[in-house]
């Protein structure tokens, strides 16, 4: 009411009067009380976007009451009409306080542009969201005991000071839960970094066998690791599950035996292993040609590392969904994200190693990979264009249709019917 009052008298006056709304609600329901007092005005928001430009043209005309939303209309210089300026120019009405300082900001920036005269009001509600959400109890008791009604503007530092608080406390909060989420942008940031340079180094590297052997000694490593732990003594490794592993991604059934690994330390163990897959390798090498194996270890290094990052990518944030009920439990759900988010990383790293380990070890090349390699160097077989070239279909030429009774085109002076023409007839009735 005492929007509508103020706007009433400001208007009977001349002055043009900008009256900033937060949602679009609010806007419609302000236009039905000037309706009421009919009183003049033009609607600002989203649903009279096209409407925009002449709207704000005519904002700062005498008599001109507009009615905005706070995003309407924004960086727009709202010339004022003649004799506007000695009423004061425009005048600026806020129906309630934004939780952002800069957004009312924005607003009181619309009047005295450019050296104009201007003027700018907010009204706010104790039952408005801001002060709703931020100790608008205290005050709303504190007015009860000074006696004044509900309909009764109030106008106060006490008022004004409780609403920038109320905004600081909200921009504080907005600025923590913004500073949150980078930290967790942080944690995948740092393993895309490591990824990408990977797969970069592979891409654009000629020779990645040293990456790729790299990666088979770190699975040995791990895998022995796994089954000969520091904890027991070797009598009590379990050295058959070992070869069961290795023979299911390295190695083939037969090559290794509990016999040759019986009687070694743990150094001694994966040394022996790494010499073993060093020499199976350059066998393999052999057999398909350096040439055939340097793509093959780009394509498995490529498929996999891509392969096993996607999963990584939905495991974590299937993590980072759930991570913040971990507060219950009296945990920092960041430093939970991160150490989960670390564990899984070197897990996704141990599976890529794997992977290639066995690819590279056991996956069949094909033909078609020779071929793709020859023809990049310009050393496959091209085809004769007498033995590969496409023959051209040749045009079916129909000649006249000739009678039954018409001599044989032959030459024999027969009819055709007893000549050649005899000799189609079977075909024709088929």
């Amino acid at each position: 009411r005492a929007v509508v009052e103020e706007i009433k008298r400001r208007h009977q006056t001349g002055q043009p009067v900008l009256v900033g709304t937060i949602s679009i609600e609010i806007s419609e329901l302000l236009s039905e009380h000037l309706k009421k007092l009919k009183i003049p005005h033009n609607v600002l928001n989203a649903k009279y976007h096209a409407q925009e430009a002449e709207i704000i043209a005519k904002a700062g005309q005498r008599g001109a009451v507009t009615i905005a939303t706070n995003m309407a209309g924004r960086g727009t210089d709202i010339k004022l009409g003649e004799g506007v300026a000695e009423l004061g120019g425009l005048c600026i009405i806020g129906t309630e306080r934004h939780e952002a300082r800069r957004i009312d900001n924005q607003l009181r920036g619309r009047a005295g542009r450019q050296g104009d005269p201007g003027f700018s009001q907010f009204y706010i509600s104790m039952e408005d969201d801001l002060m709703r959400k931020f100790g608008s109890e205290n005050m709303m008791g504190m007015m009860d005991r000074l006696g004044f009604t509900e309909d009764e503007p109030i106008e106060s530092r006490m008022i004004t000071k409780a609403v920038e608080t109320a905004q600081k406390r909200v921009e504080a909060s907005n600025f923590d839960r913004r500073r949150v989420v980078l930290q967790y942008d942080d944690v995948m940031n740092q393993q895309r970094d490591i990824i990408y340079s990977q797969r970069r180094e592979v891409l654009f590297s000629d020779h990645v066998k040293h990456i790729i052997t790299s990666m088979m000694e770190s699975h040995l490593k791990h895998v022995v690791g796994v089954h000969c732990p520091d904890e027991l003594v070797p009598e009590e490794w379990d050295l058959g599950a070992l070869i069961s592993h290795l023979n299911g991604t390295i190695f083939q059934e037969g090559d290794l035996s509990e016999k040759e690994l019986k009687g070694k330390e743990k150094e001694e163990i994966l040394e022996f292993l790494i010499a073993r897959t060093h020499e199976k390798y350059e066998r393999r090498e052999k057999e398909i040609t350096p040439e055939i194996m340097r793509e093959f270890e780009k394509v498995v290094l490529l498929r996999s590392v891509d392969s096993k990052w996607m999963d990584h990518i939905d495991a974590m944030d299937q993590l980072r969904q759930g991570i913040h009920l971990r507060a219950y439990a009296q945990t920092d759900p960041l430093r939970e994200y991160q150490l989960e988010g670390f564990q899984m990383f070197n897990e996704m790293i141990r599976s890529i190693e794997e992977e290639v380990s066995t690819y590279i070890m056991k996956a069949q090349v094909g033909v078609s990979s020779l071929v793709r390699v020859a023809v990049a160097e310009g050393e496959a077989v091209q085809p004769s264009d007498e033995e590969e070239k496409p023959k051209k279909r040749q045009p079916v030429v129909r000649g006249e249709k000739i009678g039954r009774n018409d001599p044989c085109p032959c030459g024999s002076g027969k009819k055709y019917k007893h000549c050649h023409g005899a000799i189609q007839q079977p075909v024709e009735n088929k």
